[in-house]
């Protein structure tokens, strides 16, 4: 279930990450991204190079992927991920889910509801620990 769960934010991660860089063609403003020219851009009314950037490469899309690495990273050495990551990754889905409701936010559900079972059964039942 976790490694699902961190397959599942991984590939959230990079999808979102590479169609906005092609699908959304964010990337083609590349040029203006290492000139310079958004140095002195007015946030409140981003240009849209500056929308292109917070798109893609500095959107949720790659700190995703470094979370689902970390998750299956985890579970490979059969770690159980910290609760706080599924309550925190479902906090912000479902915030996702309320701002904009017409987006692939079920995913993350998933991933959440996965992370949430895994690390239940992962934690030793209280009879279990006593006879120890």
């Amino acid at each position: 279930m976790i490694a699902w769960a961190g397959r599942l934010i991984v590939l959230f991660g990079a999808a979102h990450t590479i169609l906005a860089l092609t699908l959304m063609r964010a990337a083609r403003y590349a040029d203006d991204w290492f000139s310079g020219a958004l140095w002195h851009d007015d946030l409140s009314a981003m240009s849209p190079a500056n929308s292109a950037l917070w798109l893609s490469l500095d959107s949720f899309g790659i700190p995703l992927v470094m979370v689902g690495l970390t998750v299956l990273w985890l579970d490979r050495r059969d770690l159980t991920p910290p609760p706080f990551f599924a309550w925190m990754l479902g906090a912000w889905t479902a915030f996702g889910a309320l701002v904009m409701p017409l987006t692939p936010w079920p995913i993350m559900a998933i991933a959440t509801g996965l992370l949430v079972a895994g690390a239940r059964r992962a934690v030793p039942a209280p009879e279990a620990a006593k006879t120890v």
